[in-house]
């Protein structure tokens, strides 16, 4: 049998952040889906946020790019939505 070695830490403080960050990007995800902005923005650009924490502390270039993007991108929706609809 093929046994894999887990390479993230666990039980530290990166694996609670990114924990609630993963459950947090899900609820994001379901706000998304119902068109509920701007919560689903907010909600999704501090998951992102959370995620980019951890790719610092696990010194993950991946992790801190995609995250980075990920908060621009939803942070500039949150943006739009009070520029433009309120």
């Amino acid at each position: 049998m093929l046994k894999i070695k887990k390479i993230t830490p666990t039980g530290d403080k990166s694996w609670y952040i990114k924990w609630v960050a993963t459950v947090i990007i899900i609820v994001g995800a379901c706000f998304n889906s119902f068109d509920l902005q701007p919560y689903s923005h907010a909600v999704m650009c501090i998951g992102a946020g959370l995620w980019l924490i951890v790719g610092i502390l696990w010194y993950d270039r991946a992790l801190i790019a995609v995250n980075s993007a990920i908060m621009a991108i939803y942070f500039a929706g949150l943006v739009m939505y009070f520029t433009y609809y309120v």
